[in-house]
């Protein structure tokens, strides 16, 4: 098929009909219907190609991972709930800490042991924090802006040991084969680290928004935050047995800081021997090479066995323990479902010429010092779309290095200017998984919760073209 707008339409449906909805899931299911009747250009087949896009996305192994992933770990804090765990940490930490800022503190003192995935990062914080939001009526937005921010600004400008970084130096060593840089690619990741600036940008907003009072007050001011809109807006009998349940065990804080402290202990260890196992000598190699999406559903697993046999040593009846594990995997069903709808879309729009189109529109006729900032600009707006930093990457990062060679412009500035895009997309989109998840977890409206985000993650965007602008500038 010729390239053409036609492959934004999928996309266009989506944010149009969730800003009017107020709810993505009717959007991804229409989007996905219209590309693929676009692709094929008959309506019964459409439906069916719509299906075969599903199938194809549940046939991918790394989407595989990520879903059981998500299940299992759901599982695990179910069992913590039930177990008292959770309620026991809660009251532990609620007993500390009595502030905001302690609560947005917890959030950033975990990054150390949590920074190795973003998904494992939020599932990991996120039952810790829910209880604290719920019990000093914090703004369930701020928290979780808070989660994400410390997450996605910080893992993709570590070097070392997360899942991303392994793909991340593909990607440049694909877009730089073949040109006489003197550099590896590694080497040119590196340095492209240091202009991020989105990540760094937002990353400096985290900490404005934790620890300078005058400037949250007048942040939470200006949204007029309503404590009786941070209590879960759902009907009065949903789930209204389990949570009478849950409100009675008795609070019990080993049954949570044992399972996550091996949680943790396993994931660092499996990421050390997979990737000794692939024919890394130090410990900072392994980590790189290391399969992380595997090693952390791995790693969940372990220690879903090892919980269950403690929680029986412990007496916790057997019926329960599944009971609430199965019921702790579907509360991630949203979150899965979601995530397989984007999958098959961006497959859709991807068979519709949405790269292609992209990649022909821009041209090569750019200025040098305005490249890395339009790279940034068009792959932020494509970011938001797709709700994928991977996605967004591997999309402009061989047409970021391609017209960065035509015009002259720094190499490692336009790298750092696509990873910053993705990191956008990913921050801000209402498609982006690690947004899906954080509202998941702390039963916030979606799209609503997106529109929150875009408002503070617009700041950093504009900061971060003029910062790109004027680096540029200066390095020609």
């Amino acid at each position: 098929m010729e390239h053409t707008w036609l492959s934004l339409l999928p996309f266009l449906i989506v944010i149009a009909m969730s800003i009017w909805l107020k709810d993505v899931l009717p959007g991804l299911v229409v989007g996905l219907l219209v590309g693929s009747i676009i692709f094929t250009s008959d309506l019964l087949v459409g439906a069916q190609q719509s299906i075969s896009y599903m199938v194809t996305t549940l046939s991918d192994t790394n989407n595989i991972k990520i879903i059981s992933f998500l299940y299992l770990f759901g599982g695990l804090v179910g069992m913590m709930n039930i177990a008292g765990g959770i309620k026991g940490f809660s009251e532990w930490m609620g007993a500390r800490i009595k502030t905001e800022r302690g609560v947005l503190g917890i959030i950033w003192i975990t990054l150390p042991f949590t920074f190795m995935m973003p998904m494992f990062r939020i599932m990991m914080i996120g039952p810790i924090v829910k209880p604290l939001i719920k019990k000093m009526n914090l703004p369930k937005q701020k928290v979780g802006m808070m989660m994400d921010i410390s997450t996605e600004s910080v893992i993709v400008l570590l070097p070392v040991a997360t899942a991303f970084v392994g793909f991340m130096v593909s990607l440049v060593e694909g877009g730089i084969s073949g040109l006489n840089l003197g550099m590896s690619a590694y080497q040119v990741f590196l340095l492209s680290i240091m202009f991020n600036f989105y990540a760094i940008v937002m990353l400096f907003i985290g900490v404005l928004l934790t620890f300078w009072p005058s400037f949250k007050r007048t942040k939470q001011s200006s949204k007029k935050v309503n404590p009786e809109h941070i209590e879960d807006e759902e009907h009065e009998f949903h789930r209204a047995g389990i949570k009478k349940e849950l409100s009675i065990v008795r609070a019990q804080p080993w049954n949570l800081i044992i399972p996550v402290f091996l949680l943790l202990g396993l994931s660092l260890f499996l990421l050390w021997e997979d990737g000794t196992s692939l024919g890394a000598k130090t410990t900072f190699e392994a980590f790189s090479m290391a399969d992380a999406t595997f090693v952390m559903l791995l790693a969940v697993f372990i220690t879903l066995i090892i919980t269950f046999i403690f929680y029986i040593v412990r007496r916790q009846p057997l019926n329960e323990i599944l009971y609430h594990f199965y019921d702790g995997g579907n509360q991630m069903m949203q979150a899965i479902s979601l995530l397989i709808l984007i999958w098959s879309l961006t497959l859709s729009a991807e068979d519709l010429g949405f790269s292609a189109f992209i990649s022909s529109s821009l041209g090569a006729f750019l200025p040098a010092f305005m490249t890395p900032a339009t790279i940034f600009l068009i792959g932020s707006i494509v970011g938001y779309f797709i709700g994928s930093s991977w996605g967004t990457w591997g999309l402009f990062m061989p047409l970021g290095i391609a017209l960065a060679v035509s015009t002259g412009a720094s190499i490692p500035l336009t790298v750092g200017a696509v990873f910053a895009s993705g990191a956008f997309g990913a921050l801000t989109s209402p498609l982006g998984d690690t947004t899906i998840t954080t509202a998941s977890i702390l039963d916030m409206e979606l799209v609503e919760y997106a529109q929150y985000k875009l408002k503070i993650s617009a700041i950093g965007g504009v900061i971060s073209i003029v910062l790109f602008l004027v680096s540029a500038y200066v390095l020609l």
